[in-house]
Protein backbone atom coordinates (compact mmCIF):
# COMPACT_ATOMS: atom_id res chain seq x y z
CA UNK A 1 0.00 0.00 0.00
CA UNK A 2 1.30 3.61 -0.85
CA UNK A 3 2.12 6.11 2.34
CA UNK A 4 1.54 9.73 2.26
CA UNK A 5 1.95 11.85 4.87
CA UNK A 6 -0.04 15.63 4.37
CA UNK A 7 1.18 18.57 6.21
CA UNK A 8 -1.14 21.62 6.80
CA UNK A 9 1.35 24.17 7.40
CA UNK A 10 -1.28 27.03 7.52
CA UNK A 11 -1.03 29.52 10.50
CA UNK A 12 -4.48 31.56 11.32
CA UNK A 13 -3.96 35.00 11.22
CA UNK A 14 -7.14 38.05 11.50
CA UNK A 15 -7.49 37.84 7.88
CA UNK A 16 -7.14 34.18 7.34
CA UNK A 17 -8.59 31.43 9.53
CA UNK A 18 -7.44 28.77 7.06
CA UNK A 19 -10.96 27.01 5.55
CA UNK A 20 -9.15 27.10 2.02
CA UNK A 21 -5.71 25.51 3.35
CA UNK A 22 -8.37 22.81 5.47
CA UNK A 23 -10.43 22.48 2.48
CA UNK A 24 -7.38 21.83 0.23
CA UNK A 25 -5.99 19.18 2.60
CA UNK A 26 -9.73 17.60 2.53
CA UNK A 27 -9.51 17.52 -1.12
CA UNK A 28 -5.74 15.71 -1.32
CA UNK A 29 -6.47 13.22 1.29
CA UNK A 30 -10.17 12.22 -0.08
CA UNK A 31 -7.97 11.86 -3.39
CA UNK A 32 -5.50 9.74 -1.85
CA UNK A 33 -7.45 7.47 0.01
CA UNK A 34 -10.01 7.17 -3.71
CA UNK A 35 -6.60 5.97 -4.86
CA UNK A 36 -5.57 3.32 -2.11
CA UNK A 37 -3.11 5.45 0.11
CA UNK A 38 -2.39 5.01 3.77
CA UNK A 39 -2.53 8.66 5.07
CA UNK A 40 -1.06 10.11 8.45
CA UNK A 41 -1.65 14.37 8.37
CA UNK A 42 -0.34 16.34 10.67
CA UNK A 43 -1.81 20.20 11.39
CA UNK A 44 0.30 23.29 12.63
CA UNK A 45 -2.19 24.52 14.96
CA UNK A 46 -2.31 20.79 16.45
CA UNK A 47 0.35 19.55 18.86
CA UNK A 48 2.98 17.88 17.02
CA UNK A 49 5.83 15.12 18.34
CA UNK A 50 9.63 15.30 17.04
CA UNK A 51 10.13 11.56 16.99
CA UNK A 52 6.23 11.07 15.74
CA UNK A 53 6.73 13.40 12.85
CA UNK A 54 9.97 11.95 12.26
CA UNK A 55 8.56 8.70 11.98
CA UNK A 56 6.40 9.83 9.47
CA UNK A 57 8.71 11.24 7.11
CA UNK A 58 10.78 7.79 7.24
CA UNK A 59 7.12 6.12 7.08
CA UNK A 60 5.68 8.01 3.46
CA UNK A 61 6.00 6.99 0.09
CA UNK A 62 4.91 10.69 -0.70
CA UNK A 63 4.73 13.53 1.40
CA UNK A 64 2.32 16.53 0.34
CA UNK A 65 3.12 20.10 2.05
CA UNK A 66 -0.48 22.82 1.86
CA UNK A 67 0.46 26.15 3.18
CA UNK A 68 -0.45 29.70 2.84
CA UNK A 69 2.68 31.79 1.02
CA UNK A 70 2.87 34.68 3.99
CA UNK A 71 5.55 37.24 3.05
CA UNK A 72 7.27 35.08 0.21
CA UNK A 73 7.59 32.28 2.55
CA UNK A 74 6.35 29.63 4.66
CA UNK A 75 4.36 30.64 8.37
CA UNK A 76 6.64 30.89 11.24
CA UNK A 77 4.80 27.58 12.67
CA UNK A 78 6.21 25.90 10.03
CA UNK A 79 9.43 27.20 10.16
CA UNK A 80 9.81 26.12 13.90
CA UNK A 81 8.19 22.49 12.64
CA UNK A 82 11.25 22.50 9.91
CA UNK A 83 13.81 23.80 12.27
CA UNK A 84 12.89 21.25 14.82
CA UNK A 85 12.11 18.40 13.31
CA UNK A 86 14.11 18.69 10.28
CA UNK A 87 17.22 19.38 12.36
CA UNK A 88 16.49 16.24 14.92
CA UNK A 89 16.74 14.17 11.53
CA UNK A 90 19.87 15.05 10.39
CA UNK A 91 21.81 12.37 11.82
CA UNK A 92 20.53 9.15 10.78
CA UNK A 93 16.99 9.67 10.18
CA UNK A 94 16.07 11.28 6.94
CA UNK A 95 19.91 12.03 5.94
CA UNK A 96 23.29 11.15 7.36
CA UNK A 97 25.18 14.14 8.17
CA UNK A 98 25.60 16.69 5.00
CA UNK A 99 26.35 13.84 3.23
CA UNK A 100 30.33 15.06 2.84
CA UNK A 101 33.17 12.76 3.81
CA UNK A 102 36.61 13.48 5.52
CA UNK A 103 38.42 12.67 2.80
CA UNK A 104 36.56 15.07 0.45
CA UNK A 105 35.23 17.83 2.69
CA UNK A 106 34.24 20.10 -0.04
CA UNK A 107 32.40 18.22 -2.10
CA UNK A 108 28.65 16.38 -2.18
CA UNK A 109 27.35 18.78 0.33
CA UNK A 110 23.74 17.86 0.70
CA UNK A 111 24.15 14.63 -0.56
CA UNK A 112 23.47 12.63 2.20
CA UNK A 113 19.30 12.15 2.72
CA UNK A 114 18.25 9.10 3.40
CA UNK A 115 14.42 9.57 1.85
CA UNK A 116 15.50 8.85 -2.03
CA UNK A 117 12.32 6.51 -2.14
CA UNK A 118 10.50 9.71 -1.44
CA UNK A 119 8.54 12.24 -3.60
CA UNK A 120 7.15 15.77 -2.31
CA UNK A 121 4.92 17.62 -3.90
CA UNK A 122 3.79 21.78 -2.63
CA UNK A 123 0.43 22.91 -2.56
CA UNK A 124 0.51 26.35 -2.31
CA UNK A 125 -2.18 29.77 -1.56
CA UNK A 126 -1.25 33.00 -2.63
CA UNK A 127 -2.73 36.39 -2.61
CA UNK A 128 -0.84 37.07 -5.84
CA UNK A 129 -2.39 36.31 -9.22
CA UNK A 130 -0.88 34.53 -11.52
CA UNK A 131 0.28 37.24 -13.69
CA UNK A 132 2.66 38.49 -10.92
CA UNK A 133 5.10 35.20 -12.22
CA UNK A 134 6.87 34.82 -15.17
CA UNK A 135 6.74 37.93 -16.41
CA UNK A 136 10.14 40.21 -16.12
CA UNK A 137 8.03 43.17 -16.59
CA UNK A 138 6.02 42.10 -13.59
CA UNK A 139 7.10 44.88 -10.60
CA UNK A 140 7.61 42.65 -7.75
CA UNK A 141 8.38 38.81 -9.02
CA UNK A 142 10.66 40.33 -12.15
CA UNK A 143 9.88 37.21 -14.42
CA UNK A 144 10.19 34.54 -11.33
CA UNK A 145 8.35 31.72 -11.26
CA UNK A 146 6.62 30.09 -8.15
CA UNK A 147 9.43 27.45 -7.99
CA UNK A 148 12.27 30.24 -7.91
CA UNK A 149 10.85 31.88 -4.99
CA UNK A 150 10.68 28.32 -3.11
CA UNK A 151 13.46 27.36 -4.26
CA UNK A 152 14.91 27.06 -0.58
CA UNK A 153 12.45 24.58 0.19
CA UNK A 154 12.97 22.28 -2.69
CA UNK A 155 16.79 22.61 -1.62
CA UNK A 156 14.99 20.94 2.51
CA UNK A 157 13.69 18.16 0.77
CA UNK A 158 16.26 17.26 -1.79
CA UNK A 159 18.78 17.59 1.71
CA UNK A 160 16.99 14.22 2.48
CA UNK A 161 17.27 12.79 -0.79
CA UNK A 162 13.44 13.50 -1.36
CA UNK A 163 11.90 13.92 -5.47
CA UNK A 164 9.64 16.74 -6.55
CA UNK A 165 6.58 16.66 -8.25
CA UNK A 166 4.85 19.45 -10.18
CA UNK A 167 3.64 22.38 -7.75
CA UNK A 168 0.37 23.24 -7.28
CA UNK A 169 -1.18 26.77 -6.89
CA UNK A 170 -4.22 28.71 -6.11
CA UNK A 171 -3.87 31.77 -7.17
CA UNK A 172 -4.79 35.55 -5.99
CA UNK A 173 -7.46 33.34 -2.82
CA UNK A 174 -8.07 36.97 -1.27
CA UNK A 175 -9.02 39.13 -3.67
CA UNK A 176 -10.48 37.39 -7.01
CA UNK A 177 -10.87 33.80 -6.01
CA UNK A 178 -12.24 31.19 -8.15
CA UNK A 179 -12.16 28.22 -5.40
CA UNK A 180 -14.54 25.85 -7.14
CA UNK A 181 -11.90 25.97 -10.21
CA UNK A 182 -8.95 25.61 -7.91
CA UNK A 183 -10.44 22.74 -6.51
CA UNK A 184 -11.24 20.78 -10.37
CA UNK A 185 -7.72 21.99 -10.87
CA UNK A 186 -6.49 20.58 -7.76
CA UNK A 187 -8.01 16.77 -8.86
CA UNK A 188 -6.62 17.54 -12.11
CA UNK A 189 -3.21 18.04 -11.18
CA UNK A 190 -3.18 15.48 -8.68
CA UNK A 191 -4.35 12.73 -11.67
CA UNK A 192 -1.87 13.63 -13.49
CA UNK A 193 0.92 13.82 -11.28
CA UNK A 194 0.76 10.81 -8.83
Amino acid sequence: MKKALVINAHQEYPFAKGELNKALVDKITNFLSSKGYEIKTTTMKDDWDVEEELDKHVWADLVILQSPVNWMGFPWSFKKYMDEVYTAGMFGKLSQNDGRSEEAPKKNYGAGGLLQNTNYMMSLTFNAPEESFNDEKEYLFQGKSVDDLFFPQHMNFRFFGMKPLPTFVCYDVMKNADIENDFKRLEKHLSEVL
